[in-house]
């Protein structure tokens, strides 16, 4: 008989209340050593009430700014910071095994079973973050996944059959996207327990949108640095365990995104490798959007960089993205993330022509694309000290010199193009080009892009040494 402890029971936490949850707190019944035991979960509620509108979905009453003063102000510290910053160091002086044979090397542990693997030794697996790097990227991952469930919800509620209906989205899309809502129900009850009683709850949001097809971009947005806020950091993590549960996780996230991206009329898949990005730059995105939290909710440790605004992002509604206006306006506000207006002249929403058509669809390719190597990007930054996030209690930071270039994080690079200054927080560069692998373009799709003091050279899986170094942070439409 195999042993139930073995048995992984956050899976089998009961789902949480009715099919539309939002908002919800889950609290485990049990923490620490012992919470890979069954436990009972069981929902309460915080915040603004929930609405139940004729269309027969639900959402929060509430979706505004902060409009109180803060208590708390700035990221969670721990007793001391040792330093600046973390210094560069040479390669792991144990990373040297290379396999010039192509068969096992070492003894096999057991029949079927090359040596080596972390968590292969047979010991009882620990679904408990395991260090504070843990528990802070995996309380931002709760956080997105608070948004998401009620993201997902709320355009449900707030537009009618017949707003969908024009957009294109019919009632099995309606369908799907209610689905993708409860999926989220699941992911908070999963890093609830894996955090433990001090998980952060649910919060009061403040969207962008106002009509289905800003919703739907706004979610494909969201959904992007979710994603790459996880690829991020989940091989860093202490606990393997948790890692794997998280992967099983951020797996579903990535099938959202690209759904998200069909609905909007974009192709779904235009990169061969998905992106990685610290913790700070989800935790950048994801901010300006969580209006309020409840009293004592945790809080996070990760910096808040001040907003990259992208003057002449591809508008996606657009069957000429080129026409896209130079000032920002095409954008439907001034928040990192905000999608594009949908409200436009020359709009390819229901433009039936191959090639410039944006409708939702499985797939479309695009006559004029989006971006281009060479193309003049304008930006306007931000400087330091802003508030933004739950109760406008964080603050944004640099610890960066004057910006002197562009980067471009994609794919498995990250791209330097010098910048131009030519103003106040005002400037431009040139869209580089560059390949992965073959015909691959390094740049594409919805992607971070930044400002920074240095070209310093870094990979996924040190991405992180370059915070020191960012002036601002931005979300560009590439593709």
């Amino acid at each position: 008989m195999a042993n139930p402890l073995l048995a992984v029971a956050l899976l089998l936490a009961p789902v949480l209340g009715a099919p539309a949850p939002a908002p919800q707190v889950t609290t485990p019944a049990s923490f620490g050593p012992d919470s890979q035991v069954s436990a009972s979960v069981q929902p309460s509620t915080t915040g603004y009430r929930l609405e139940y509108l004729e269309n027969g979905y639900s959402s929060a009453t509430y979706h505004g700014p902060y409009t109180g003063t803060p208590t708390t102000v700035g990221a969670a510290q721990g007793p001391t910071t040792i330093a600046a910053s973390i210094p560069t160091q040479p390669p792991n002086p144990t990373a040297t095994y290379y396999n010039s044979k192509g068969v096992p090397l070492n003894p096999m542990p057991a029949p079927y079973t090359p040596a080596g693997g972390l968590g292969t030794n047979g010991s009882l697996p620990r679904y408990m973050v395991e260090s504070d790097f843990d528990f802070e990227s995996i309380a931002l991952g709760l956080y997105q996944e608070w948004i998401e469930l009620d993201l997902f919800h709320d355009g449900l509620a707030r537009f009618t059959d017949e707003q969908f209906d024009a957009a294109g989205l019919g009632p099995e899309a309606r369908s799907l996207i209610e689905f993708m809502a409860d999926q989220e129900t699941g992911h908070s009850t999963l890093l609830t327990n894996m955090l433990g009683e001090r998980a952060p709850k649910q919060c009061v949001y403040n969207y962008p949108y106002t009509t289905v097809r800003e919703w739907i971009d706004f979610m494909q947005r969201v959904t992007r640095f979710g994603e790459s806020g996880v690829w991020g950091f989940i091989n860093h993590l202490d606990s393997r365990e948790v890692g794997q549960l998280l992967a099983q996780s951020i797996a579903t996230e990535a099938r959202q995104q690209m759904i998200f991206r069909q609905m909007s009329g974009l192709t779904p898949m235009d990169v061969w490798f998905e992106n990685g990005w610290p913790q700070s730059w989800a935790w950048t995105m994801l901010a300006p959007y969580i209006s309020y939290c409840p009293e004592n909710t945790t809080r996070l440790a990760w910096q808040n960089f001040p907003t990259l605004h992208i003057l002449n992002n591809a508008n996606i509604n657009r069957y000429s993205p080129n026409d896209t206006a130079q000032d920002g306006s095409e954008t439907v506000g001034a928040r990192i993330a905000d999608p594009s207006r949908s409200n436009i002249t020359g709009s390819c929403e229901n433009l039936n022509v191959t090639g410039y058509g944006c409708g939702p669809a499985v797939a479309h390719n695009k006559s004029e694309p989006l971006s281009f190597p060479g193309k003049k990007v304008l930006f306007q930054w931000e400087a330091p000290g802003q508030a933004v996030g739950p109760n406008n209690s964080y603050i944004t930071a640099t610890s960066a010199g004057p910006p002197k270039f562009v980067g471009w994080s994609q794919q498995l690079n990250l791209t330097y193009s010098p910048l131009t200054v030519t103003g106040n927080n005002t400037g431009y560069t040139y869209q580089p080009e560059g390949y992965v692998y073959g015909g691959d373009g390094i740049i594409n799709g919805t992607m971070a892009v930044m400002l920074t003091d240095l070209d310093l050279f870094v990979t996924p899986f040190n991405t992180s040494m370059l915070n020191p170094h960012i002036v601002a942070l931005g979300l560009y439409q590439a593709g």
